[in-house]
C-alpha cells in the first residue's frame, strides 16, 4: 500500500479522481513492468527455481539480476526472498516420503530456523542500503565458494564417528549452528542449502536424502519467517514478486527435468561460474 500518498490525498481532504489515479499508479502493487524488465525477472527466477530444485544457489541467479534491474541491494535481496520462497513447497512435496521416516527430534531445529530467520530479516531492515552494497558482492562471493567446497565439506564430515554425534552436546551445538545458519539465511540467504546440511551431518545424519529433505523444511522456514516480515514491512517489489513466484514454481516442476539431464555437477558448475561473474561484475561496479 502507498502510505505516503494516502496521508496526503485524506490531509487534502478532496475526492479529486485525478489524485486518487495518480496515487494508485504509483503504488508498487499496481506498477508495471516494461518488457525487458519483465522477461529477466521471470527468466532468473525460472533458472532459480529449477537450480534449487536439482543443487541449491537459485538466489545467486535471481538476487543480482534485480540488482542489475535497478532495485537497491535491500529491496533486491527481500523481493528475491519473497518472491523464490513458493518453490520450497514443491520441493517438501518431493521429499514427503523421507520426511515421514526422519527423526522426530530433528524437527526441533525448526525452532532455531523461525528465530534466526526473524532475526536475520530485521538486521536486514536496519541495514542502510549503502552498506549491504558494500556486502553485496562479499556475500555473492562467500556462497559461490561455499557451494564450490559443498562435496568437500560433506566429505569431511562423513568421515567423523555418526553415533557421538547422537549426544545431548552435539544436539545443543547442532541448535546454535542451526541459529546462526538462520540469522545468515533472514539476512542474506544465498547458500543457506549447505550450511544446513553440515548442521545435520553434526547432529550424525548420513542419508543424503533425508538431509536434504530436513533442509528443504528448514530452509522454507527461515526463508518463510524472512518473507513475512519483509511484507510486512512494505520491503518488497509486488510486480517482481508476482511474476517471479510464477516463473520459480514453474521452473523448479518444469525446469528440473533439463537440469536433471545436464546433472547435478553441471548445474553446480554452472552456478559457481554465474556466482563468480556477478561477484566480480559487482567489485567492479563498485
Amino acid at each position: 500500500m502507498c502510505q505516503t500518498d494516502a496521508r496526503l490525498l485524506l490531509k487534502v481532504q478532496t475526492w479529486d479522481k485525478t489524485r486518487w489515479a495518480a496515487a494508485a499508479l504509483s503504488c508498487p502493487l499496481t506498477a508495471s513492468l516494461d518488457f525487458v524488465h519483465a522477461a529477466a525477472a521471470f527468466g532468473s527466477a525460472f533458472l532459480a527455481g529449477a537450480i534449487n530444485s536439482i543443487a541449491g544457489g537459485g538466489t545467486l541467479v535471481s538476487f543480482p539480476t534485480l540488482i542489475w534491474l535497478g532495485l537497491d541491494s535491500v529491496t533486491a535481496n527481500a523481493t528475491s526472498t519473497v518472491a523464490i520462497w513458493p518453490g520450497t513447497v514443491g520441493s517438501a512435496w518431493g521429499y514427503r516420503r523421507e520426511l515421514r521416516t526422519a527423526e522426530p527430534r530433528f524437527l526441533a531445529m525448526i525452532g532455531p530456523s523461525l528465530a534466526g530467520g526473524l532475526l536475520g530479516a530485521w538486521l536486514l531492515r536496519f541495514t542502510p542500503p549503502a552498506l549491504f552494497d558494500r556486502l553485496v558482492p562479499f556475500l555473492i562471493l562467500f556462497a559461490t565458494i561455499l557451494l564450490m567446497v559443498q562435496d568437500f565439506i560433506q566429505r569431511r564430515l562423513k568421515t567423523a564417528d555418526a553415533k557421538a554425534h547422537h549426544s545431548t552436546k552435539w544436539f545443543v551445538g547442532g541448535m546454535l549452528f542451526q541459529f546462526a545458519v538462520g540469522i545468515y539465511g533472514g539476512y542474506f540467504g544465498a547458500g543457506i542449502g549447505i550450511l544446513m546440511l553440515a548442521a545435520l551431518a553434526i547432529l550424525g545424519l548420513t542419508d543424503i536424502h533425508e538431509m536434504n529433505s530436513l533442509k528443504v523444511i528448514f530452509g522454507g522456514t527461515i526463508n518463510g519467517i524472512a518473507a513475512v516480515y519483509f511484507i510486512v514491512q512494505n520491503m518488497v517489489k509486488w510486480p517482481y514478486v508476482l511474476l517471479m513466484a510464477v516463473a520459480a514454481i514453474l521452473g523448479g516442476w518444469g525446469g528440473a527435468g533439463t537440469a536433471r539431464k545436464l546433472g547435478r555437477t553441471a548445474v553446480r558448475r554452472i552456478v559457481i561460474f554465474i556466482g563468480f561473474a556477478m561477484a566480480i561484475s559487482l567489485f567492479i561496479r563498485k
